[in-house]
């Protein structure tokens, strides 16, 4: 699952395989999910961290985690995701 790559002191950027990415759609907007929920398998992983969902190349999802809590991770992303709606 997700591997964190430092960005500073502050934030990390999480970043997943879109085949390897298994999500819960919150929000969607156009069949596409804008909100995500997703199982946190590294503990280090906080609020203000982003997540980058790519396929290849290409960016699906790229987002602010907004919430963290009890294993699970939630990450918006209104603008350009790529994320089809539904539970992956």
């Amino acid at each position: 699952m997700p591997d964190s790559t430092s960005q500073g002191s502050n934030a990390q950027t999480v970043i997943v395989q879109a085949d390897e990415f298994q999500f819960e759609t919150v929000e969607q907007e156009n069949g596409r999910a804008t909100v995500v929920r997703f199982r946190l398998h590294n503990p280090n992983i906080r609020l203000g961290d982003s997540l980058v969902v790519l396929s290849g190349s290409d960016i699906h999802f790229h987002g602010m985690i907004r919430e963290v809590g009890n294993g699970w991770g939630t990450a918006m992303d209104r603008q350009g995701s790529l994320l089809p709606a539904g539970v992956h």
